[in-house]
């Protein structure tokens, strides 16, 4: 993968994440769900489809002058990350090298598949692992038994953190002041008539998750949809990732989530956190939120 320029770094990344899939007012919700697309669409061709943008746009955006937006995206199509058609830029299949180097970093595939592998098996459920980065939490290992909710997710796909299991574990790890900020700087909207998104209640909530060690979330995101999730904690004790099981609503899903998922989680994240120990790996520490 070809360096990026050390002129206007700082630029370049602004722009990659600004010429991304724009948000768009339909949601999942036409096809049966609440998520909204977009954001949310779970291929990245789908996303070079969609994502065209002036270089005004991409300027205002930003907050950077037109012309050193102009430099950024020249360089970032020198390097094959960015493509221009007319006065219009979008992104490349090449952006799928820095997620890919990403994740080759963490080291997952050989810590965390088989743990996953065989949690899956014994509980008959996907199940997905996800870090979090800023207000959202991103994907980055999954191993789907059959597709239940309208979107598809994968590695690299985005939720809103407070409305899923595995963001509320990694949230639940801030301290009183980190999530105290954490709420204050980001805005919440409900996604479902069943989501809890007033900043005292999910406050709570979280502070619940953090007292009982798991999150349980019940058609918040989706209808239909339900997850329970534990944090997979690094040598120092950190919250590093979250690990879930997802699977379909029911009148007893608490009851079963509570007796069979979480024991079949408890023993993942016990196998995923020895294999991390074992090998020595340490935390990336990148966070765009404190």
């Amino acid at each position: 993968m070809p360096e990026i320029a050390a002129f206007g770094q700082t630029a370049h990344v602004q722009i990659i994440m600004a010429v991304r899939i724009p948000e768009m007012g339909a949601t999942s919700a036409d096809n049966g769900g609440g998520l909204p697309l977009g954001r949310h669409t779970p291929t990245v061709q789908n996303g070079i489809a969609l994502a065209h943008h002036r270089l005004s746009e991409i300027a205002t955006q930003i907050g950077l002058s037109r012309a050193v937006a102009r430099r950024s995206l020249l360089t970032l199509q020198h390097l094959g990350y960015v493509a221009a058609q007319g006065r219009q830029f979008f992104l490349t299949p090449r952006v799928l090298e820095l997620g890919y180097s990403y994740l080759s970093s963490l080291d997952l595939t050989d810590l965390a598949h088989e743990p996953m592998e065989k949690l899956s098996q014994r509980v008959g459920e996907s199940c997905s692992m996800a870090v979090l980065d800023g207000s959202e939490i991103v994907y980055v290992a999954r191993v789907a038994v059959r597709r239940l909710m309208s979107v598809a997710l994968g590695v690299g796909a985005r939720l809103p953190a407070f409305a899923a299991s595995m963001g509320r574990v990694l949230l639940g790890d801030k301290s009183d002041d980190e999530l105290t900020a954490w709420l204050r700087e980001n805005t919440f909207r409900s996604i479902t008539a069943h989501t809890v998104y007033k900043t005292r209640a999910l406050q709570a909530e979280i502070l619940k998750v953090r007292r009982q060690g798991y999150a349980f979330v019940s058609q918040e995101l989706e209808l239909g949809l339900c997850s329970i999730a534990v944090p997979v904690r690094s040598a120092t004790g950190q919250a590093v990732y979250g690990l879930n099981v997802s699977m379909r609503y029911s009148d007893d899903v608490q009851a079963l989530a509570r007796k069979k998922m979480l024991p079949a989680l408890h023993r993942a994240r016990e196998a995923i956190e020895s294999a991390m120990a074992r090998d020595g790996w340490r935390p990336l520490t990148i966070s765009r939120n404190a």
